[in-house]
């Protein structure tokens, strides 16, 4: 097999058929290299899961992606799926605080906001009144890293950190505030916390340029059944291309060649690679980068990862009234079990449209640290669920059908120091050719920063292509 520096026949074993293995499959393919990926699990897609309750189609797993980053939406168009493209249905949303569902305050940075009036209604007079000392105080130094709880509340008032900074970070980490990394989590804060005194002003800054840039179009999307189809689609692309996607196919072991490249080996077989991408959640890559790659291994057997539990519900719609809006997120302070519910019907046009008769929606429940709830059976889960939902909204009727799905260490926390552990990592993986690693485990967890980071992880692979690339098969 003659090879090139342009990687028309490299040959890249791809470990982990989540969105971002898949999505590095893809990358790869487009630049003509030969791909295998091997899954663990009977199934592609990850944490995006399509399913069903009652007969409406839902997602089991991530409901929504970001669409002010471009490369979810844009991978989305890429395998055809433009036409099933669909913004909310609904922008509000609101916080379930202090025994209300308050309205969800606008002109906030993760919850940081650029005026005390921008948290009227949420947070005591106290607490908005606390806000005005920002402008007073002395700078707060955040070094090379800092919780975003603590300097939030440093020059903010714990108040406005848990009656809101806290369920917002706490939707997309299932953290807690106090721990995690402003610098990996809200860089924007991050950068404002080291250029500005007062935080607010710094906020009003970030507005301001986002005003500048004309940010417009939602902020969110999601798709017509469901995100969890962008996975199954971009499989499709996948093996379209020419790709081969083997599930069921846990690897157990990576190892150098001695003339270059990558012997993987699983169950049944061994394959030969020029390169190899590492695509599996931190603990998985710890495991197959121990014998080759110690020192990184080390590094990601040190990242925690929360667990938490997502309870779909589906009603008779003549028995339902539930408030206008996407849904609330609950503050941890007020000491409620659900940490949010999303009023499905409502947020999403086709679950409306498709299931007149419904209504669906879903809570979750679960924190880092907080594993004593996800010790109760299904149904507990759903007594919870039902109490607090009841609480809020008023919501009594029996459901006429439920669905609980775990998410045992679905989520990589980000503590204070995480950008400097992966950049750890990744130094001690440039001493070897034809190895990348991607996922949410290092530079976001949304869709598209796990989708970014499998560029970088193919971009990185393509690039070290050698000229005399080997003949690599697949030996028993």
């Amino acid at each position: 097999m003659s090879g090139s520096h342009t990687g028309a026949e490299q040959r890249v074993v791809v470990v982990g058929a989540g969105i971002a293995g898949l999505a590095a499959a893809h990358r790869l393919l487009g630049r003509g290299a030969r791909v295998t990926v091997l899954e663990a699990s009977e199934r592609v897609g990850g944490k995006l899961l399509p399913g069903e309750i009652a007969g409406a189609r839902v997602d089991l797993g991530a409901e929504s992606m970001l669409a002010r980053r471009p490369e979810a939406v844009a991978l989305a168009r890429e395998v055809g799926l433009t036409d099933r493209l669909r913004p909310p249905a609904t922008a509000t949303a609101s916080l379930w605080t202090r025994d209300a569902l308050r309205p969800m305050p606008k002109g906030h940075v993760m919850g940081v906001p650029g005026t005390a009036a921008a948290l009227a209604g949420v947070l005591s007079d106290e607490g908005l009144a606390r806000i005005g000392q920002d402008a007073e105080l002395p700078r707060t130094e955040v070094g090379d890293d800092v919780a975003v709880g603590a300097y939030v509340a440093a020059r903010l008032g714990r108040e406005v950190v848990d009656r809101l900074v806290e369920p917002l970070l706490g939707g997309v980490y299932a953290g807690d505030a106090y721990r995690i990394s402003m610098r990996s989590a809200v860089p924007q804060l991050f950068q404002a916390a080291r250029t500005h005194t007062s935080l607010t002003e710094g906020v009003r800054e970030i507005q301001a340029r986002a005003a500048t840039a004309q940010q417009t179009g939602p902020v969110f999307m999601g798709i017509e059944g469901g995100v969890g189809t962008l996975p199954l689609a971009v499989a499709e692309s996948v093996r379209a291309r020419g790709g081969e996607i083997r599930t069921g196919t846990p690897v157990t072991e990576l190892r150098r060649e001695p003339a270059g490249g990558w012997r993987v080996v699983t169950g049944e077989r061994e394959l030969r690679a020029d390169a190899v991408v590492v695509a599996v959640p931190a603990p998985a890559a710890a495991r197959l980068l121990r014998a080759e790659a110690p020192g990184a291994a080390a590094e990601l057997a040190g990242i925690e990862y929360a667990s938490m539990a997502l309870i779909t519900l589906a009603y008779r719609r003549a028995e339902t009234d539930l408030p206008a809006g996407s849904g609330f997120l609950v503050p941890p302070v007020d000491g409620r079990t659900i940490k949010a519910s999303t009023f499905a019907s409502h947020k999403w046009g086709w679950i409306d449209e498709e299931n007149p008769d419904l209504t669906v929606l879903r809570t979750s429940v679960g924190r880092h640290g907080e594993t004593e709830i996800l010790g109760r059976d299904d149904a507990g889960l759903v007594e919870v669920s039902r109490h607090d939902l009841k609480a809020a909204t008023g919501l009594d009727a029996t459901p006429v059908a439920t669905r609980v799905t775990r998410w045992q260490d679905g989520l990589p926390q980000y503590p204070v120091g995480h950008h400097a552990r992966v950049s750890r990592v990744r130094e001690h993986l440039a001493a070897l050719p034809g190895l990348a690693v991607c996922g949410a485990a290092y530079d976001g967890v949304g869709i598209p920063a796990c989708i970014a980071s499998a560029y970088d992880a193919a971009d990185q692979i393509h690039g070290e292509v050698p000229h005399d690339v080997r003949d690599v098969t697949a030996t028993r």
